[in-house]
């Protein structure tokens, strides 16, 4: 049966540096929730913490209502998958993955009827006599994984485990990692500096920064509604204004400087001449070819010239200099050769005031 974890007001010091700064969040049983965040941002410690391989300088770990916060790593439940594997290379397939139930001192048979469930389940049938050097690094990453489920954990933690795999592969893992936690019912803490791979995989996702957590929330939430301005730019490409609150005509809008002014939600509710973020993702924008230079609508629409072209496959990633300076990124779906804008075209830009979100700095 998963479980819960509860992280309640939890800090890390080292040599008086605070890698972990008063971190409290709750992972559901049964959930796939990602830590994410850049390197030293102490994702990798806090799950260092839930393993028990490192203790809080304060707060406290629950699991199911029941304090770990001081229990030895042996006697938490859990198992980890590392980035680099782990493994034995002196040890064959089986060995390997048999090791954790070793450790138990489970009887011989039934080792060996969990170890090949246990690989039949990361699709390893038949392998059980090689050594990690003569299987690829997907088969490696399937043997480490192997190796924790075996043992029936309530709770998977997983440190970058896919981050030595070429891209491809990569996805290919993230679908079978996400498939099998889903079909054991695991409860899965995952460490990840790739937005792809969070946005991709979780239920939901803590966004850090500095020791802190800056959100929390579901894929969508995270990537279209933004709570800061760090969010922002580390999760996808993104435009990010900053100015001074103004009155429109019948709204309220974001003056960015240069006579740029940006429509603000019906909803935003904001002090008159206030200065606030705001984001816009790419993809949020609509090109116009500007050839007659179309007339724009203040605070939902601009002109200006294509500066250059990033070509995505399935879509077109342009910059854009706006007439009154400033430079924007805008995302269209792939529609053809013949479709695209060349660098040097004049363009109009047109966007919804409810796409704007107003960001906590």
């Amino acid at each position: 049966m998963s479980a819960a974890i509860e992280i309640a007001d939890v800090s890390k010091i080292y040599d008086g540096v605070r890698a972990v700064d008063a971190v409290a969040m709750d992972v559901k049983a049964g959930e796939f929730f990602s830590l994410l965040g850049p390197s030293g941002c102490g994702k990798t410690t806090t799950l260092r913490m839930i393993a028990g391989f490192d203790t809080p300088s304060a707060g406290e770990i629950r699991v199911d209502g029941v304090d770990i916060t001081h229990m030895p790593a042996h006697k938490r439940d859990m198992a980890m998958v590392f980035q680099n594997y782990a493994l034995f290379p002196h040890r064959t397939v089986a060995e390997n993955v048999a090791f954790g139930l070793r450790m138990r001192k489970i009887d011989k048979v039934t080792i060996a009827a969990k170890v090949k469930a246990a690989l039949a389940m990361v699709e390893l049938s038949g392998m059980e006599d090689r050594r990690p050097a003569q299987l690829s690094g997907g088969q490696q990453q399937r043997v480490a994984l192997a190796r924790a489920i075996v043992i029936g954990p309530r709770v998977l933690l997983c440190d970058e485990p896919l981050g030595a795999l070429d891209k491809k592969l990569r996805q290919q893992m993230q679908f079978e990692l996400k498939q099998l936690q889903k079909t054991l019912g695991l409860t899965l803490v995952f460490v990840t500096h790739d937005q792809e791979e969070a946005l991709a995989m979780s239920d939901r996702i803590a966004v850090m920064n500095a020791g802190r957590v800056e959100q929390v929330g579901t894929p969508v939430e995270i990537y279209d509604r933004p709570q800061t301005r760090f969010v922002a730019d580390f999760i996808g490409d993104t435009n990010i204004f900053r100015g001074q609150c103004v009155t429109l005509d019948n709204a309220v809008g974001i003056a960015v400087g240069n006579g740029l002014v940006l429509a603000l939600p019906e909803a935003a509710a904001v002090a008159d001449s206030a200065s606030l973020s705001v984001a816009l993702r790419p993809e949020k924008i609509r090109l116009s070819p500007g050839a007659a230079r179309l007339a724009i609508t203040a605070g939902t629409s601009a002109n200006g010239t294509v500066e250059s072209t990033n070509f995505l496959g399935g879509a077109v990633l342009y910059r854009i200099m706006l007439d009154g300076g400033q430079l924007v990124l805008v995302q269209q779906p792939n529609a053809g050769a013949d479709r695209l804008h060349a660098p040097g075209s004049q363009v109009t830009l047109d966007w919804s005031p409810s796409d704007l979100v107003i960001l906590k700095d």
